[in-house]
């Protein structure tokens, strides 16, 4: 199978559209040059919108991961009191950060394909009133829950003076996020998800309550000091070196993003869940999550009758396409399917038609494919 014939439906890294695999082709320019200050101020306006935020988004080079800590170190200080809502791995390497960091940490563990409850900010409101801050994940990756940020933030704000930090890694430019009518203090998310990057950068943005908050806080670190990207960003630069090429790869994104209008683009999304969805209840496979908890941006999928490692193992070896498997307890239970960024309805037409082949072998033949796509189909067709 040639690399070229390679079909990547994981939850990211996601592909990359080749009028963003050729922005980042540009000739290097110096990062404290005349060309990239213009560009820093042609991309600041434009990520506000992704976002939902008049505040300016920070531009880390860095991982998804480097944003999450820069969440936790730049917010709350050894020993605080902080609520970690894990709803699944991400939750769960947000807890591990703030032990890291030597939080006192109150975690909320909520069965992996649920999504929490607005209840719980309540009850541990009442016996923790010290919180600092509460700490969320937007969309789990591990499982395709979407959890329900803009109630979480609600509550936080009326039974809690905490802050609400939230992991939007892979939701960010996939799921519509108004993170000021909302009340998310510091939103943050990576490149190589929704926004349809290489790994290499991640995003922050930071509420002015959150900003009083940093700005007070002493033990800040150096290089993922969220003062010093901002007060730079303010001067159209950057504390130390940009990924340079990934920032022109990302004016193309934005380009891309305008071009089909940012409600069509959520739109899509919500399209490709459904068809997606849809097919497998068909095929009579169960889904790991309700429909109320689904993300737009992952599928995970937990079939009883079959190995979802064997599945992907045909579907690598004959088509090149990559499915991701279950992590941590339910490796080797579910499988997942990333549909978000550079995806469209006809590649999830692609993909349930080639899974509904490697279920059909791996059941002898007893499975007649073709059923799932049609229900996906029938989503797009009906789609208002």
């Amino acid at each position: 199978m040639s690399v070229e014939d390679h079909l990547l439906r994981i939850p990211g890294p996601t592909p990359i559209p080749p009028s963003v695999q050729q922005a980042m082709s540009q000739p290097m320019i110096g990062h404290r040059g005349t060309e990239t200050k213009q560009l820093l101020q042609r991309l600041k306006p434009r990520l506000k919108q992704v976002f939902g935020t008049s505040q300016d988004v920070l531009m880390l080079t860095a991982s998804g991961t480097a944003g999450l800590e820069a969440a936790v170190v730049n917010t709350v200080r050894p020993g605080e009191k902080v609520l970690v809502l894990v709803t699944g791995a991400f939750g769960e390497r947000f807890a591990k950060i703030c032990d890291n960091h030597n939080l006192n940490v109150i975690r909320h563990d909520v069965e992996w394909g649920k999504a929490v409850s607005t209840d719980v900010i309540r009850e541990y409101a009442e016996k923790h009133p010290d919180i600092k801050a509460v700490f969320a994940t937007f969309c789990e990756t591990s499982t395709g829950v979407l959890n329900p940020v803009q109630d979480l933030a609600e509550a936080v704000h009326s039974q809690t003076e905490a802050l609400l930090i939230v992991d939007g890694v892979s939701a960010i430019g996939g799921a519509e996020v108004k993170m000021d009518d909302w009340g998310i203090d510091v939103l943050t998310t990576g490149s190589q998800k929704a926004m349809m990057l290489p790994p290499g950068l991640c995003f922050l943005a930071v509420s002015p309550n959150a900003w009083d908050v940093i700005e007070h806080n002493s033990s800040r670190p150096f290089y993922l000091d969220l003062v010093k990207y901002r007060d730079k960003l303010a001067e159209d630069s950057t504390p130390f070196t940009p990924g340079l090429s990934l920032l022109m790869g990302l004016e193309q994104v934005l380009n891309r993003i305008d071009d089909e209008g940012l409600s069509q683009v959520f739109d899509r999304h919500l399209l490709m869940k459904e068809m997606t969805r849809a097919a497998f209840r068909e095929m009579n496979i169960s889904l790991l999550t309700s429909d109320k908890d689904a993300s737009p941006t992952v599928t995970s999928v937990q079939p009883a009758n079959f190995d979802p490692e064997a599945l992907r193992k045909i579907l690598k070896t004959e088509f090149g396409l990559d499915l991701a498997g279950g992590q941590q307890h339910m490796k080797g239970d579910i499988f997942r399917i990333g549909h978000m960024g550079y995806c469209s309805p006809a590649d999830v037409l692609q993909t349930i038609s080639l899974i509904e082949i490697g279920v059909h072998k791996l059941s002898s033949g007893t499975t007649e494919p073709a059923y799932g796509t049609k229900a996906a189909q029938k989503i797009y067709l009906e789609w208002k």
